[in-house]
């Protein structure tokens, strides 16, 4: 029979090596025995791992109750928000502070001041009944006189003659402060136009009529001639004044041969009452015969009293309308004829408008005026 071989011995030196109790608790390179399990490095870490997020959270729920102890009331302040994710959202009420005891009001300033408080305004009543005076005025300051009447020194009628040749004469007319009466003349190329813009103006507007003069002067488109009958004359008025009208009267342009011709003139102012216009007569001649027939056909009619720029310089202009003032105040008014064309006419009377009202004189039209005269 084989002898079964024994396993030769080991050295002393190796079983003394396993036997020590120091190799024995030596890591195997593998990992380690723990109660008879093996742990690896990954199991290390995701320990490691929870025990922080163990730790977050105990710190967090530690902030809560420090919160709601009263910590952050010693700071006043928020705590800063973390710059980490809370796995849930978490609602942390700030504590409100125990209310103080009631203190009078003070308004922060700068500097230091006194606040005056400041009584509310009175309610002030206007009433339409005079208030009573409650305090005289003491004798010794004597009352205002009372203020004397503007004296009336009489009516004063500006006529302005010959519009309808140039329509940039006549605008100076136009925005006169006060009234006028301005005389067309028919069948000129601005005639209906002049006629339309005085009356947008608020100025009163006559057909100046022309009619023939001694001196053999044309008189212009539309004049009325001696020996023409009284359909004629009719014809050319009636034409006339629905060419610039509507107008309130008629005043000649020239005529001083028609204006001494009674039957003339009794057919012109027949026309007149019908068409219930007012005449004025320029008095192109002192032997006009226009008033006596008006007054056999118991009409009133107008007269020219003064021609007020035969000298078109401003000082004759403002002596012939002084003389005008002067028969204003002799008879009450005073009928002053100048012409579109004379350039100073249209300053001077503006010039003197302010202070002639001032003085007590009034501007009136001319129907105005002949309105107002006694038969």
């Amino acid at each position: 029979m084989k002898k079964t071989e024994k396993p030769a011995k080991e050295p002393n030196s190796t079983r003394l090596r396993r036997q020590s109790p120091k190799n024995s608790r030596k890591k195997p390179r593998s990992g380690i025995k723990k109660r008879g399990k093996k742990i690896s490095r990954d199991g290390i870490k995701a320990l490691a791992l929870a025990g922080g997020l163990i730790i977050l959270s105990a710190l967090i729920s530690l902030a809560v109750i420090m919160t709601h102890s009263g910590v952050n009331k010693i700071t006043r302040t928020k705590p800063a928000a973390p710059d980490y994710e809370l796995p849930v959202p978490v609602h942390i009420a700030e504590e409100q502070p125990a209310p103080l005891p009631e203190e009078p009001q003070v308004v922060p300033v700068r500097y230091p001041v006194t606040v005056t408080p400041v009584p509310e305004k009175p309610v002030i009543t206007v009433s339409v009944q005079p208030p009573v005076a409650t305090n005289p005025v003491p004798a010794a300051i004597p009352a205002a006189p009372p203020q004397r009447p503007v004296e009336n020194r009489g009516a004063l009628v500006f006529v302005i003659d010959d519009a309808g040749n140039n329509l940039a004469e006549l605008e100076p007319f136009l925005d006169f402060p006060g009234p006028l009466t301005i005389a067309v003349l028919p069948g000129l190329p601005h005639s209906a136009e002049a006629a339309r813009r005085i009356r947008a103006a608020g100025k009163e507007v006559f057909l100046h009529q022309p009619m023939e003069a001694l001196g053999g002067q044309a008189p212009g488109p539309g004049a009325i001639y001696s020996g023409m009958t009284v359909e004629e004359i009719r014809v050319i008025l009636k034409r006339n004044v629905a060419e610039v009208g509507p107008v309130a009267g008629i005043n000649n342009h020239q005529g001083s041969k028609i204006t001494m011709d009674e039957q003339m003139m009794e057919t012109v102012l027949a026309f007149c009452a019908e068409n219930g216009l007012h005449f004025l007569d320029s008095r192109t001649t002192a032997e006009t015969v226009t008033p006596v027939v008006a007054k056999r056909l118991g009409m009133k009619i107008g007269e020219r009293d003064v021609f007020i720029d035969n000298e078109q310089s401003k000082a004759a202009i403002v002596s012939s309308i002084s003389g005008g003032l002067k028969r204003a105040q002799e008879r009450g008014g005073a009928v002053m004829i100048g012409h579109t064309w004379s350039p100073q006419l249209a300053p001077s009377i503006k010039e003197l408008y302010p202070e002639l009202t001032k003085q007590g004189y009034s501007f009136i039209s001319a129907s105005a005026m002949i309105s107002s005269l006694v038969k």
